[in-house]
């Protein structure tokens, strides 16, 4: 039996993927495939790697994203994504796909010719660096002549890869929103970021179908993007919905043994 995990976009919310993660350890749950997309990405490949939930927290909270050793010079963004390598390369030790211990599909996005592109082969990281480099912040990355941002501009939640390859698919989502009030929309910039979060959700909202089981943690909204300070909270989400979703699944039930470790 094949079963698959998509884990979606969402930057430091994707610590909640990391709490999943931990649920799916304690139930057993024989994870065969991953797909993700930037945050999503880095976690699934971390966790097709090889390492448990806490190696992987533990990655995430020793990366200071907005590192000044780490600025632009000469490039389209404020950070030179690829800097960030070595923080990749200390864990993933052999930088190749072949590595791995699960199938892993990561998403980026080709800002030249505006396509997507799907890595499941060849080096590592330097996909993982692209899926995640959120354009204005991070500087593209170059990869065979090619430059790439996040995969979460043209596929936030990549079922649909695995789709065709898994019996059951377990998705992870962390990227919601709520009812907000019109004072959060004081300038033009917030409307236009809201506009565009609204869209990408729901976008990705229709995909869920496609899930036997979907993880959608609630309060993530309140986190932003680079909220490194409240791991342990947005951990705990991911965990608890995780948990809750799991037991929940009349498909996993009549599956596996849903009893913790």
């Amino acid at each position: 039996m094949t079963v698959g995990l998509v884990l979606s976009g969402g930057g430091m919310r994707g610590i909640a993927h990391i709490g999943a993660i931990k649920a799916l350890e304690e139930y057993k749950i024989p994870i065969t495939h991953v797909a993700g997309s930037s945050a999503g990405a880095i976690v699934g490949a971390f966790y097709a790697y090889g390492y448990d939930y806490e190696k992987i927290l533990e990655f995430f909270e020793s990366v200071q994203l907005l590192d000044i050793t780490k600025y632009a010079i000469n490039k389209p963004g404020f950070i030179d994504a690829e800097k960030f390598y070595n923080n990749f390369k200390s864990y993933l030790i052999e930088d190749s796909f072949s590595a791995l211990k699960k199938e892993l599909y990561i998403t980026a996005t080709n800002i030249l010719d505006g396509k997507l592109n799907v890595f499941n082969k060849g080096e590592l990281i330097k996909p993982l660096i692209a899926s995640s480099a959120i354009p204005g912040v991070f500087a593209p990355v170059e990869i065979d002549s090619s430059y790439y941002v996040d995969g979460g501009v043209l596929n936030n939640f990549p079922v649909t890869l695995l789709k065709p390859k898994c019996d059951i698919i377990i998705g992870v989502y962390v990227n919601g929103y709520q009812t907000i009030d019109i004072k959060h929309l004081k300038h033009s910039h917030n409307v236009i970021e809201r506009a565009l979060k609204l869209k990408s959700v729901k976008e990705d909202m229709v995909k869920f179908e496609y899930c036997d089981v979907i993880i959608q943690p609630e309060g993530l909204d309140k986190y932003g993007t680079f909220d490194k300070k409240n791991s342990k909270a947005i951990f705990k989400l991911g965990y608890e919905a995780a948990k809750n979703a799991l037991l929940k699944s009349n498909t996993l039930k009549a599956k596996f043994d849903l009893k913790i470790n």
